[in-house]
């Protein structure tokens, strides 16, 4: 199995693993799970290796069921027969949106999140065309679970936005429903999981907005918050407060 092995960071082995949501809130608050580790390429020097060449070394030579699909996305010719340049093109995209095992092999993982991918940028400006977010709540946060976008409204005016997020996996779904924020912490950290859940804004429970070090895009999902990059989650610190609504709505593919 060609996969990007784990590193070790500050005395603890990190890798692409599952996104959780951990935090140590007041008595109301229900408890997720930590937030996402990505392991990061190492810096090249003399007489090492990056996890991303180990892991070209290792690229497959079968075509996964899902090759055309992958052929398409990433714009290469489309024949079904796996190339050395096919291969490498969806090991990187494998490596930049935290897939695992990174060896190429067009799955139905990374068929998944090219998908996802595909259904975000046809949101285009207009992720609220089919109105299923408030328009009469004033300023507001909405979560689409299905394709895994939010965005910040007023009224009918797009105020930020869409930008992706990871919701909660299969057994942690995050909860649909309208919120409101009413706990924030910009340097929260989660005596529980012992990680950082930076521009943390809870809006129901344990659940909350928050930014992660790994990609948004990672399967399969955080235990129930809605994970950010971190200039997203740093936007969404400056446009929302406490009292302001958030609208969750849809259905995280998988779960």
């Amino acid at each position: 199995m060609g996969v990007v092995r784990a590193v070790r960071s500050h005395g603890r082995r990190v890798g692409v693993a599952l996104g959780l949501a951990g935090m140590a809130v007041p008595l109301a608050v229900a408890v997720a799970g930590p937030a996402q580790a990505q392991a990061r390429p190492l810096g090249r020097s003399a007489g090492t290796v990056t996890p991303v060449s180990m892991a070209a070394s290792s690229c497959t030579t079968t075509a996964g069921p899902y090759q055309e699909q992958a052929e398409r996305f990433l714009g290469r010719p489309v024949d079904g027969w796996q190339s050395r340049a096919d291969c490498l093109a969806i090991q990187k995209f494998q490596i930049d949106h935290g897939i695992s095992p990174t060896i190429g092999y067009a799955g139905p993982i990374t068929s998944g999140v090219m998908s996802l991918i595909s259904a975000q940028k046809a949101a285009g400006h207009n992720p609220n065309a089919a109105r299923k977010c408030p328009t009469d709540k004033g300023r507001i946060a909405c979560v689409d679970l299905t394709r895994q976008l939010s965005w910040v409204q007023d009224g009918s005016r797009l105020v930020y936005g869409p930008v992706p997020v990871r919701s909660g996996r299969d057994g942690f779904e995050t909860r649909t429903g309208l919120k409101k924020v009413y706990w924030r912490n910009i340097n929260h950290w989660s005596t529980l999981y012992k990680v950082a859940m930076p521009y943390s804004q809870f809006f129901d429970g344990g659940q909350a907005f928050h930014s992660i070090a790994g990609s948004v895009w990672s399967p399969p999902g955080s235990h129930g918050c809605v994970n950010m990059r971190k200039g997203d989650a740093k936007k969404y610190w400056s446009l929302l407060k406490n009292g302001d609504d958030v609208y969750v709505y849809g259905r995280k593919p998988g779960t």
